[in-house]
């Protein structure tokens, strides 16, 4: 049974998500605040935590940052109601690997908290075998072991199974649906930014040490793999 911890300081919302998830078979746990919150995941270690951004004590936004710096792998599902671009990417930044806009229904709710718990249960791109080695870059799937230039460099599991699925399809056009529905495991993603964040992030993890670029835009459609030496073109950005 998944553990799910609710970070939410509305008591009606909170009680609200607990029935939900307890009815639809996980195991719930909640915090009303960010330093019980915390406290509450290093004990307990959650599955999946859904987290309120404005929050008495510490917000969201450091609480992520704090799990993330001893956790790459727990699902975190941000909850807000600022609907600004900004807000949502920085929490996508902070360590998010979804979002979710006050108010929802509990139908998408339990579908955004299945979605995140297949990918860290299944890792369904981990099981790739194959050693992926092309440029200066090294991917070790089943190791979950990337290499850049004979560095070492780490990446964030979403950030790893996104590198596997592009790589796995080098030369292809991938397009924000289909990593959508191959990384996050839904159908749509309500914003391009989720898998914009991932992909700035992706870059500058490789390209920092790499003499190649990798994952290049194709503008309105989606993205390519390919080793390119950076002499012969000039980077692009999200």
């Amino acid at each position: 049974m998944a553990h799910v911890l609710v970070v939410e300081d509305d008591p009606i919302i909170r009680q609200t998500v607990e029935y939900a998830l307890r009815r639809a078979g996980f195991d719930v746990s909640s915090s009303e605040n960010g330093d019980q919150a915390l406290e509450q995941f290093h004990a307990q270690k959650p599955d999946l935590i859904l987290l309120d951004l404005m929050l008495p004590g510490r917000d969201g936004y450091s609480i992520a940052q704090e799990v993330r710096r001893t956790d790459k792998d727990v699902a975190i599902i941000m909850v807000t109601a600022l609907d600004q671009e900004r807000d949502k990417i920085r929490g996508l930044d902070a360590g998010a690997d979804d979002y979710m806009t006050k108010p929802f229904s509990m139908e998408e709710l339990l579908a955004r908290v299945r979605a995140n718990l297949r990918r860290v249960k299944q890792r369904e791109v981990l099981q790739v075998d194959e050693i992926i080695n092309t440029g200066d870059l090294i991917i070790e799937p089943s190791q979950v072991r990337v290499t850049v230039a004979g560095v070492p460099v780490k990446l964030r599991l979403k950030e790893f199974q996104l590198l596997v699925t592009l790589a796995s399809n080098a030369g292809s056009l991938m397009t924000r649906q289909s990593l959508a529905e191959q990384v996050w495991g839904y159908e749509f993603l309500h914003t391009s930014r989720t898998i914009d964040v991932h992909i700035r992030r992706l870059r500058q993890a490789l390209e920092e040490l790499s003499a190649f670029s990798y994952v290049h835009t194709i503008h309105g459609m989606g993205y390519r793999f390919d080793a390119i030496p950076k002499t012969d073109i000039e980077v692009p950005s999200t």
